[in-house]
C-alpha cells in the first residue's frame, strides 16, 4: 500500500474528512461477466475496512457493518423463452449501492427454446434495469459503473437514426440512478443527454503507461526516440494527453473512406494519410478507445512500418479481437505489432491474456478507490486527474533504469 495511491498517503490527504459519515453502508453488484473484477475490488474494500482497527479513524469503507463481504448476492434466472427477472437475494435497504457491468461479456450464455445462446449487449443492459428494479425504493442511493459505455459508439445521429446511448442513460437516470461511472467513452459528449445528473467519464491513463513501464524496461520516452501517432482526428484528444504528459511530438492519421459503401455497419478505409513529422527510427505509442476487429490498427501498424518507424505500442482501454487474433499474432511475428496495452475493464478471452504481445492493465484498485471515495460523498478530481503521478511514475522509471544500468532504445 505504498506509492502515490498508498494508504498513508491517502489518509493524510483527507486529513479531518476521514470522520465523516458514509452515504450508507457499503454494497457492491457484480453483475454476470464481472465475477472476477467484483472479487478483486472486494478484497481491496475488506483490506481497507481492515486497517480502521490500526488507524483508529474511519478509513474508505462503512465501519459497523457485521459483513464477511461488500458482494450483494444477485442473479436473473431465465425463462426457456429467453424471458427473465431480477432477484436479490438479501436485504440492502438503507445501502450505497455499486452496480458493476460489462455489457460486452459475450462468454456468458443462456437458455433460450433450448438453445445455448450468449449475451448480448442488450441482454447485459435488460439485466441490469432488472436489479435496478428489484433494489429501488430500498437501497439509499444506486451507482452503475459500466466501463463500456452501452451504445457508446452509437453516440450522435447524422440521419434518421436511433439515439440509443442517450436514450440508455436517459432511462437509467428515470429508473433513479444517482451516478453513472464510465471508462474512456467514445464520446463524453454523451452526457449532454443528462445534463442534470452526474456522470464520469473516467481516463485510465495512468493504469496504461505504468502497465507499459511495468514489461518494457528498455523504453527512452523522449522525443529523440518516442512518439505518439494518433490513429484518426476521433481519437486526437487522447493522443493529445499522452503525447503531453510523455513530452513526446505528436502526429496523425486521417482515414480515408468510401462513403459509398457500407461493411458490418461501417463505411471500409480507402487510406490512411499521415499529417506529423518522421516517425522514421522511433518507438511509436498508438492510442485509442478501443479495438473492435482491430483491422484499422493493424493496417495503421503496417503504413508506419512503410515509414520506418522502430516498435509500435498500441493503447487502447478496450480490446475486443471480434474477428479473433490470428492477424494479431501475424503482425507480431512479422515485426509489425510489439505490443497492445489493453485494461481488464472488460471480457478476454483466455488465449488474448497468454498472447506474447499483450499486456494487461489491472484497474480493479483504481474502481475500488473511486467507490471508497463516493461512498463517503468526496470529490474525485484527485483520482481523475493522473497527471502528477504519472509525472512521478516517469521519474522513478527512468531512476531505474540508471541504477541497473539499462541500456535505451
Amino acid at each position: 500500500m505504498k506509492g502515490c495511491f498508498g494508504v498513508n498517503s491517502f489518509l493524510t490527504g483527507w486529513g479531518n474528512d476521514l470522520k465523516k459519515l458514509p452515504v450508507g453502508p457499503l454494497g457492491v453488484i457484480a453483475m454476470a461477466g464481472c465475477e472476477e473484477m467484483g472479487k478483486k475490488i472486494n478484497n481491496w474494500l475488506q483490506k481497507w475496512n481492515m486497517l480502521q482497527e490500526t488507524q483508529d479513524e474511519e478509513f474508505f469503507t462503512v465501519s459497523g457493518v457485521n459483513r464477511d463481504s461488500f458482494l450483494i448476492k444477485t442473479y436473473c434466472p431465465r425463462f426457456g423463452t429467453g424471458e427473465s427477472k431480477g432477484v436479490v437475494k438479501e436485504s440492502v435497504r438503507g445501502y450505497d449501492i455499486y452496480i458493476l457491468i460489462d455489457v460486452c461479456a459475450y462468454n456468458k450464455t443462456y437458455k433460450m427454446y433450448g438453445q445455448e445462446v450468449p449475451m448480448s449487449p442488450d441482454d447485459h443492459f435488460a439485466d441490469l434495469k432488472r436489479i435496478i428494479a428489484a433494489i429501488s425504493g430500498k437501497a439509499r442511493r444506486i451507482n452503475v459503473i459500466m466501463p463500456m459505455l452501452y451504445e457508446s459508439r452509437q453516440h450522435r445521429r447524422t440521419s434518421r437514426e436511433s439515439l440509443d446511448c442517450a436514450m440508455a442513460l436517459q432511462e437509467l437516470v428515470a429508473m433513479g440512478v444517482d451516478n453513472i461511472i464510465t471508462f474512456d467513452a467514445h464520446d463524453p459528449r454523451v452526457q449532454n443527454a443528462i445534463p442534470m445528473s452526474s456522470f464520469e467519464n473516467v481516463m485510465p491513463t495512468y493504469q496504461m503507461i505504468k502497465a507499459l513501464c511495468k514489461t518494457e524496461k528498455g523504453l527512452a520516452i523522449d522525443k529523440e526516440n518516442m512518439m505518439v501517432v494518433s490513429p484518426d482526428e476521433g481519437a486526437m484528444a487522447r493522443n493529445i494527453y499522452y503525447s503531453s504528459v510523455l513530452g513526446l511530438d505528436l502526429g496523425m492519421f486521417y482515414k480515408r473512406r468510401d462513403y459509398t459503401t457500407v461493411v458490418n455497419g461501417r463505411n471500409p478505409i480507402v487510406a490512411h494519410e499521415y499529417l506529423g513529422s518522421s516517425v522514421e527510427g522511433k518507438d511509436i505509442i498508438v492510442v485509442d478507445d478501443m479495438i473492435a476487429s482491430g483491422d484499422s490498427m493493424l493496417d495503421l501498424c503496417k503504413e508506419l512500418k512503410k515509414r520506418k518507424a522502430n516498435r509500435i505500442f498500441a493503447v487502447a482501454t478496450f480490446a475486443f479481437f471480434t474477428s479473433g487474433i490470428e492477424a494479431f499474432n501475424k503482425a507480431y511475428e512479422e515485426g509489425y505489432l510489439t505490443r497492445v496495452i489493453s485494461s481488464n475493464l472488460t471480457y478476454r478471452r483466455p488465449e488474448v491474456q497468454e498472447a506474447p504481445w499483450f499486456i494487461e492493465a489491472d484497474l480493479s484498485k483504481y474502481i475500488s478507490y473511486i467507490i471508497a471515495t463516493l461512498n463517503h460523498d468526496r470529490s474525485l478530481h484527485e483520482l481523475l486527474n493522473p497527471y502528477d503521478r504519472i509525472k512521478n511514475l516517469l521519474g522513478k522509471y527512468k531512476a531505474e533504469q540508471i541504477s541497473n544500468g539499462i541500456r535505451l532504445g
